[in-house]
């Protein structure tokens, strides 16, 4: 009847709008397609009615006529009153507000409720709650207003039960399950939400897949399907990889190329770190890449464009690659924009990058940036693109981080064969008022023991590649058992540090320290009680270091050299001039068997005096193992003292290997022969009958290590094949600890 009525014909006289509450009349208006003195037009009658709709304003709207006046009937949707969760522990109401559209005094609609639920079953699912229900409760208050109730049932975490995979031939199924992130459930991983279901997760797993395979020489390598199945009982999923793995490849001919001129493609050969014969590897082709890009630069040409080409034989099994070297397009950097950086200051993210505005854009040292901002632990994540800039020449790097807490406030326990039980607490702050200054104070208790340290790093001083720093410490060690007394030390230092290359950093450290020697035993060896007494120190040393290892705790590849050189005797009552050295290498020989061979060796000569049983070297206690601590070196032979030595060497030759452990332990076992010797001191014309040799001692043993939820699980068994009478030996090192 409406519609007839609409459709009659004549124009609209005017136009009146009836149900509003809270909306004026002229919005409702501003909405509508015709105005008075239009003609009733059905098209633009219709447009009219779904503008009002698609507000979102309105639960209902009705046009009809009346005469000539157009009548417009709304039912104003309600306003949210108030929004609230129930049920949520495991995701706390700021968390879930931030995610969800609706908010207090915003238009109340059905869609956006739906919307917002499901956005909050996302969470739980993220989190791996795949049984979460989420069910939205409206109540009806006065003046057409509601609030809102989510009523949350989180349900249990829903775990990986089992990660399978299927077509793989050449890598075990705990081989590749080592290699993703995703793990299986187990009572240990209660520290880790790596055994929850996560599909973002397998994606990434997926990739993971494809780039071992891809440094395994398989470059056929493909990950066909990941599928995850919720078990009967819908409490667990089981995950399956369907992976081809294809032949193994190796390097064929290595070629570089380039049309540039007064450049030698024969002179860059050294910068391959590929070569004919290898086992295909593309980690290694991208870190030729990188070296020749470098390597280029350095010789003045800043716009250059590699790229591999391949050459795949699939008969006899090799791939060929030839790297053209090309002129690249000449862009500069227009500008660095950095978002996302709430706390951090934009100069602390400025200073890590390899470019500056104006700068030829290069994208290895973009990548070297961006690898700079992530390593200084600030951020979850470092996003660095390049987009175009005001010209065709200018490229505008945008930085966006995602910041994280930098705060540590640690409780450490543990023990160690050599030092008894071990308790740590600390607080340290990395990202001081945003600044990237550094403080930490901690305080430590062991069995033999006690320390507490205090520091303070500015990393850039002076706006200057310079690392200063400043650190307080007190000290007590218990040396009763070795050498009968105890040492207390009270002091400090100031220290600068600055990387001479990527690999290469220098620390010159100046400290001062009083050393106090107490407790002395009466029936102790009279060299120890002969130094007795509180004694002032004050000197300089540097620190030269060398190091390409893949990891500081767990290294599997890489070469580490350390050069430190100390005098002391800028005053104070000692003088003595002191080095060492140390160096490492390690080598993965195939799959997870790393072979390993360090070394080290120093040592103290007085100036114009002895010295003392403080400052000279104490071999043992792990260095060698099968040694007590101090059970290397000379010693006291009616008393049994260890006095310490003025030289001393040491070296390691071990095999590191997986062990094939149920549950999917990382545990690691380990082979070892330990050499090492201490020997020679000074006696100052004191009659003392000393034991010393610096015969080689040789230990061989072997050990597991463990890095448990709890932190790392150390225990060796050494047994020592070639000793001297008088050294001190145990078989059994033990140490556990962790901070939580």
């Amino acid at each position: 009847m409406f519609a007839q009525s609409l459709l009659s014909g004549g124009r609209i006289d005017s136009i009146r709008v009836e149900g509003t509450q809270r909306i004026e009349a002229a919005t409702v208006r501003s909405y509508m397609r015709v105005n008075p003195g239009d003609p009733f037009d059905p098209v633009r009658l219709d447009r009219s009615l779904k503008n009002l709709f698609s507000t979102g304003l309105f639960a209902d709207v009705n046009l009809r006529r009346d005469g000539d006046v157009l009548v417009v009937v709304v039912a104003e949707n309600p306003i949210v009153n108030r929004i609230a969760f129930e049920g949520n522990r495991r995701i706390d109401d700021e968390t879930l507000q931030q995610e969800i559209e609706l908010r207090p005094r915003v238009v109340f609609t059905r869609t956006k409720v739906q919307s917002d639920a499901d956005r909050i079953l996302e969470i739980y699912r993220r989190s791996g709650r795949f049984a979460a229900t989420v069910e939205p409760k409206v109540i009806q208050l006065e003046q057409n207003r509601v609030d809102l109730a989510f009523e949350i049932s989180e349900g249990p975490l829903t775990s990986i039960r089992a990660i399978n995979f299927i077509g793989n031939k050449e890598f075990s199924d705990s081989t590749l399950r080592d290699e993703v992130t995703t793990s299986e459930a187990s009572f240990w991983n209660f520290f880790s939400s790596t055994d929850t279901y996560d599909p973002d997760r397998l994606t990434f797993d997926r990739e993971l897949l494809r780039r071992f395979y891809l440094n395994e020489g398989y470059a056929d390598f493909r990950v066909v399907s990941v599928v995850a199945e919720l078990t009967p009982d819908n409490q667990d999923f089981i995950v399956t990889f369907t992976v081809e793995e294809g032949p193994r490849y190796r390097f064929g001919a290595i070629g570089i190329e380039t049309t540039l001129r007064n450049l030698d493609p024969e002179s860059l050969r050294d910068q391959a770190t590929t070569f004919e014969g290898d086992w295909y590897d593309a980690s290694e082709v991208d870190k030729t890449i990188e070296a020749l890009t470098e390597a280029v630069g350095d010789l003045g040409f800043a716009f250059v464009d590699i790229r591999p080409r391949v050459q795949r034989d699939r008969e006899n099994l090799t791939i060929d690659i030839v790297f053209d070297i090309q002129e690249g397009p000449k862009v500069f950097v227009e500008r660095i924009d950095i978002e996302g950086n709430t706390r951090t200051l934009d100069r602390v993210i400025r200073r890590e990058f390899r470019l500056v505005e104006g700068d030829a854009f290069n994208s290895s040292k973009l990548r070297r940036s961006r690898q700079r901002v992530q390593n200084l632990g600030f951020f979850k994540t470092v996003t660095v693109e390049n987009e175009p800039g005001s010209a065709p020449d200018r490229t505008v790097v945008k930085v966006e981080v995602e910041e994280q807490s930098t705060g540590d406030l640690t409780f450490g326990a543990g023990f160690s064969s050599s030092d008894g039980p071990i308790g740590n607490i600390g607080i340290r702050e990395r990202n001081l008022l945003g600044r990237g200054q550094d403080i930490r104070l901690s305080f430590t208790l062991a069995g033999e023991a006690s320390e507490i340290d205090f520091s303070f790093t500015e990393p850039y001083f002076l706006d200057r590649n310079l690392a200063a720093g400043i650190d307080l410490f007190r000290t007590t060690d218990d040396r009763d058992d070795e050498s009968s007394f105890e040492e207390e030390r009270l002091g400090g230092s100031l220290r600068a540090g600055f990387n001479v290359t990527e690999n290469i950093r220098n620390v010159v450290r100046y400290t001062a320290e009083n050393r106090d020697i107490t407790d002395v035993d009466s029936d102790a060896s009279l060299l120890v009680r002969s130094e007795e007494g509180t004694t002032l120190r004050s000197g300089v040393s540097n620190e030269l270091t060398y190091d390409t290892r893949d990891s500081r705790f767990d290294a599997r590849e890489g070469v580490i050299g350390r050069l430190r050189t100390e005098f002391t005797g800028l005053g104070g009552d000692v003088t003595f001039v002191k080095a060492s050295v140390s160096g490492g290498y390690y080598y993965t020989v195939f799959e997870d068997y790393t072979i390993s061979t360090r070394g080290s060796t120093g040592t103290i000569a007085g100036v114009g005096e002895d010295t003392r049983i403080s400052d000279r070297f104490f071999r043992g206690g792990g260095n060698p193992r099968g040694f007590e601590f101090g059970g290397i070196g000379p010693r006291d032979r009616n008393t049994g003292d260890a006095l310490g030595g003025k030289h001393f060497y040491t070296g390691t030759v071990e095999l590191a290997f997986p062990l094939s452990l149920p549950f999917d332990l990382d545990v690691r076992g380990r082979l070892f022969t330990d050499i090492g010797a201490a020997w020679d001191l000074d006696d100052g014309n004191i009659p003392v009958v000393v034991d010393d040799s610096s015969n080689p001692r040789v230990t061989v043993g072997t050990g597991v290590s463990w890095n448990s939820p709890f932190g790392p699980v150390v225990l060796d068994l050494g047994f020592a094949v070639v000793k001297e009478d008088f050294d001190e030996t145990e078989i059994l090192s033990f140490s556990f600890g962790t901070q939580f």
